[in-house]
């Protein structure tokens, strides 16, 4: 699965990790995200976020 960078801030989606405080199950593809979640450090859209 591809990781996904966080444009405005530098943060790193890896799905082998997910996001567990935001609700995110590890092994959770991104595109498999809810689209109202929003990145844990900064608070960007998805739509803010670009492949590694």
């Amino acid at each position: 699965m591809e990781r996904w960078v966080c444009q405005p801030c530098g943060w790193v989606y890896d799905p082998e990790e997910g996001d567990p405080d935001g609700g995110i199950e590890p092994g959770t593809a991104f595109e498999d995200i809810p689209e109202d979640w929003v990145c844990p450090i900064c608070g960007a859209t998805k739509d803010l976020f670009e492949k590694e």
